[in-house]
């Protein structure tokens, strides 16, 4: 399917399987590459040496193109960018909008910029500032996300920029692909659906967990960091809601302790981290460290398998997922059926 992200990243089907931390390691994003999407590697849980070594890993895997995905707001994501450019790394996505300095040294080095926004104003602005593509993600999304439906931020979008606009909250299938072409999307991005894959390797306790949820088992919270973030409905998040102040610090501090030694970060760059993460919210200090500390909760679901001790991000979409394919299955099974979509329309059309 020939769309303006296809020739603009050069793959071959207008999918983006988004860079999840801990999830979108080299596995799933090879293995998405070699379907004929777009796999998008998340940086932000690595160093920038293992991020080098990833991206390598990625290389030795596949020819296909792949991107990495940046925290705009890190302190060293001047590093990772100049890791991109030497890497030769196709795409670089931002989970927030990187600034005019960053895209621009993107583009003259040839990568391209899809930075990921949550609302119209802010795909003005970096299409103002030179982005390629913007990737828009609703509110049925997963991890951080806004209020706004899909079907109602997408068209939003797609009216104010003149950029290939990506769709993000709600995609699982080859429906939702055309769905969002006709909104007038040239894709559609998914996290949960290639969470969900048997070539990721989240662990198959915290897999079973997503294929047993229901879509009333999908919550959005703010008690990880302040902002609003979907996930699955635990035990442990029903904790952290109900958790004094003294008690969430202490727990932050322990967590933050652990992400400090994984990650090599300090204290300072930790808290700066955190602080960069308020966006204007008022936080408490547990909620600043949390923040930074988010990563750590998620690697305790998606790498060690401890749903009891972890947050597991989600999209609604979680709630009618009931399978793990492989990638190459996946993508093949959304194209052929946005194919049949796309011919049943046609016959509805030629019926009239």
């Amino acid at each position: 399917m020939d769309t303006a992200l296809t020739r603009l990243v050069g793959v071959r089907h207008p999918v983006v399987q988004t860079g999840m931390g801990w999830v979108a390691g080299p596995r799933l994003v090879s293995a998405t590459a070699n379907a004929g999407a777009l796999g998008i590697l998340a940086s932000a849980t690595m160093t920038p040496g293992r991020l080098r070594d990833a991206v390598r890993e990625v290389r030795s895997r596949t020819d296909a193109p792949f991107g990495v995905n940046l925290r705009a707001d890190a302190g060293d994501a001047g590093e990772r960018v100049r890791i991109i450019v030497e890497e030769g790394v196709r795409v670089a996505s931002f989970a927030l909008a990187p600034s005019r300095e960053l895209i621009a040294e993107l583009k003259e080095a040839g990568v391209v910029v899809i930075p990921s926004v949550g609302a119209r104003r802010h795909a003005e602005k970096v299409a103002a500032w030179g982005a390629d593509a913007v990737i828009v993600q609703g509110g049925e999304g997963g991890g951080h996300t806004g209020e706004v439906a899909t079907s109602v931020l997408l068209p939003q979008v797609v009216d104010a920029v003149d950029l290939p606009v990506v769709a993000a909250g709600g995609f699982h299938d080859g429906r939702g692909l055309v769905a969002a072409l006709a909104y007038g999307a040239a894709g559609v991005a998914m996290g949960t659906r290639f969470l969900l894959t048997s070539d990721s390797t989240v662990p198959d306790a915290v897999k079973a967990a997503y294929l047993a949820a229901t879509v009333k088992d999908v919550t959005v919270t703010t008690a990880v960091d302040g902002l609003p973030h979907r996930m699955l409905r635990t035990p442990f998040v029903g904790s952290l809601e109900t958790a004094g102040r003294t008690t969430a610090l202490l727990r932050a501090v322990r967590g933050a302790a652990g992400l400090r030694k994984l990650s090599g970060l300090t204290w300072s760059r930790m808290i700066r981290d955190g602080l960069a993460m308020k966006h204007g919210k008022e936080l408490t200090w547990s909620q600043v460290l949390l923040a930074a500390n988010t990563p750590m909760l998620l690697r305790s679901s998606m790498v060690d398998g401890r749903t009891d001790l972890g947050v597991m991000a989600s999209g609604q979409v979680a709630g009618v997922i009931d399978d793990l394919p492989s990638c190459a299955e996946l993508v093949e099974r959304i194209m052929a059926e946005a194919e049949r979509t796309l011919k049943g329309l046609e016959r509805l059309r030629a019926a009239r």
